[in-house]
């Protein structure tokens, strides 16, 4: 009870400030009663979604666009509050000044100012233009990111071998068909000689792939295969089950999956591709993360293979790669990850500036990174969860190009 009086309490606070910027800058009294009756609504809408919310069914796309609702509505306000409150700071203090020097003429506080709430209603349209275009567009926004990368030791066979990385697809969150083929008909597009997938396949349900299967199964099948493992959402550890059997039966559902989808499906094991008598391993290790269980076994998916086998490894989590992979004396070229999205907001502009909250969490939250000779690229993800959209941190497509000869960069 107590975080919901929290809650309320929080809104009523952020509708206050918000009512006086506009009041400042407006006189129409329908205005005033159009945005009363929408702010009312909308709330009574994100209560009754929040406090309904069924831990047995868990994210779905009603529940997703509550949090997209609730992130378009007051993170904007949010910042309209903190701004005006900045000003009634001021405010109170000149009041002081003018109380003690008796120069007050106004009354102890002075009259909001206008351009000030023009300032903040200018800087709070920002955040909610921003999370509209997110929702509307951005989670669709596909791109094709190309990289490549140069390895001294890389077998020559394998010269120019090109991979198409997907990652965090999230079926359940998918509400556009058309947009989805667009997006599968890019990654048919790149013509790769392989296509891996590192994880999260749905949000919890297998069922949520459904609709989807044929779909995904139109990823053409290159000349080295389809491969993929399994993410941490992929283990339906999120929601309350009936009983452990129903969860269990669930987890061998989402497995079947990639069998549907023509993808083998890596589970701490490693597969050799071979090409002109030379090969190159693809290791593949079930979810390994700080926060989010640690199944993955990095030993158990490379027995047999040697420090001088050149190897790929697919593993969901980045903080794998930073705190054992990267480490490790058998020496593994090259790591593929997604998991964090690049928390879907962000800003990105190449060659100037490539921020995220998340990068306070996660050394290595999108694009390559590299450690003595050792690399790893976290993919920014294929779908979106939480929040139904994406701010600057694009839907990703990424193609890696493998090079035989030294980095010149």
């Amino acid at each position: 009870m107590i975080r919901w009086v929290i809650f309320l309490l929080f809104v009523a606070i952020l509708e206050i400030y918000a009512f006086q910027a506009f009041k400042t800058l407006i006189r129409s009294k329908a205005f005033f009663v159009f945005y009363f009756i929408t702010s009312v609504i909308a709330l009574v809408y994100i209560i009754y979604q929040l406090y309904h919310f069924d831990r047995s069914v868990g994210q779905t796309p009603k529940t997703m666009m509550t949090m997209g609702l609730l992130l378009l509505l007051y993170v904007p306000k949010l910042l309209l509050t903190i701004i005006l409150f900045g000003e009634d700071i001021i405010r109170f203090f000149s009041g002081i000044i003018s109380l003690i020097s008796k120069s007050n003429t106004e009354g102890f506080l002075p009259e909001r100012r206008r351009f000030v709430s023009q300032i903040a209603l200018g800087i709070a349209a920002i955040p909610f233009a921003s999370f509209l275009y997110g929702i509307t567009v951005g989670k669709y926004n596909f791109k094709v990111i190309k990289q490549t990368l140069f390895f001294p030791d890389l077998p020559e066979a394998f010269d120019g071998t090109t991979i198409t990385h997907i990652s965090d697809v999230h079926s359940g969150s998918f509400d556009d068909a058309d947009k989805i083929q667009y997006a599968i008909d890019l990654i048919n597009e790149q013509n790769s000689d392989m296509v891996l997938f590192t994880g999260d396949i749905v949000n919890t349900h297998a069922t949520e792939m459904d609709p989807w299967i044929a779909t995904f199964k139109g990823i053409h099948n290159p000349k080295f295969g389809k491969f993929s493992i399994l993410g941490n959402h992929d283990y339906g550890e999120y929601i309350d089950w009936n009983s452990q059997s129903e969860k269990q039966a669930n987890f061998e559902g989402i497995k079947a999956i990639h069998n549907k989808i023509d993808f083998k499906l890596l589970l701490n094991e490693h597969v050799k591709i071979k090409k002109d008598n030379q090969e190159l391993a693809i290791v593949g290790v079930e979810n390994w993360g700080r926060k989010f269980g640690e199944r993955g076994d990095l030993n158990l998916a490379s027995q047999g293979l040697t420090k001088e086998d050149f190897k790929i490894v697919m593993s969901h989590d980045p903080s794998h790669w930073d705190e054992k992979i990267q480490h490790d004396e058998n020496h593994y070229h090259l790591t593929l990850s997604g998991h964090t999205h690049g928390l879907q907001f962000g800003i990105e502009i190449p060659g100037w500036i490539k921020w995220s909250p998340i990068q306070y969490v996660y050394k290595q939250w999108a694009g390559l990174y590299e450690n003595a000779g050792r690399y790893i690229y976290v993919n920014r993800g294929f779908g979106f969860h939480a929040y139904p959209g994406r701010v600057g941190i694009m839907p990703e497509i990424t193609v890696i190009q493998l090079k035989k000869g030294e980095n010149v960069a």
